[in-house]
């Protein structure tokens, strides 16, 4: 049966999809990568610079976020995002990242519907190393930056993910070539 079969059969049913086991929710090939979008914090007047672009190595895919991170003028990250117009399944435990970087620490940043101003987010950091290391970060493991939002994230709730270089002066260098959903 197709990985996918049964989250399309869950759709026809007027149900949401269930997560039973890992799943790809992005490997960046075909029409995926154009669902992610660069922003940085020139939409708030920061300086930060840099980039996101999909590379090939092989057979494989991924997404490359470069640049430089300044906190000058109010300013602190450069990310790449994924709006979630469907959430995410139902059942989601967490998330499982295929990277690769420069040995900084970088962010997942998840949105959900309860977030009215755009600077609250749930995130969790974790590190890229030189070499593809795959990083478990499990939802319950985000934290909020708000007091009042909710303490746990709701899957179906959430409205984007981002990979975030933010926080600190530094040259970004990060690659993501797959998200699994767990």
């Amino acid at each position: 049966m197709h990985p996918i079969f049964p989250a399309a059969l869950s759709l026809a049913l007027g149900a949401a999809p269930i997560l039973a086991a890992a799943e790809v929710f992005e490997d960046f090939t075909g029409s995926g990568p154009a669902a992610w979008e660069y922003i940085a914090d020139g939409v708030m007047g920061g300086v930060s610079k840099g980039e996101a672009r999909v590379l090939s190595e092989g057979p494989e895919r991924a997404i490359h976020l470069t640049g430089t991170v300044s906190t000058e003028n109010n300013g602190g990250f450069i990310q790449v995002r994924r709006l979630l117009p469907d959430g995410l399944p139902e059942g989601t435990k967490g998330l499982r990242l295929s990277v690769r970087g420069n040995g900084e620490a970088y962010y997942v940043f998840l949105r959900t519907k309860e977030m009215m101003r755009p600077w609250y987010y749930y995130n969790v950091a974790f590190t890229a190393p030189e070499g593809w290391e795959t990083v478990e970060i499990p939802l319950a493991a985000l934290t909020r930056s708000h007091a009042h939002l909710a303490e746990l994230v709701d899957p179906a709730e959430a409205i984007s993910i981002g990979l975030v270089a933010y926080g600190r002066d530094h040259a970004a260098d990060l690659m993501v070539r797959e998200i699994t959903l767990y």
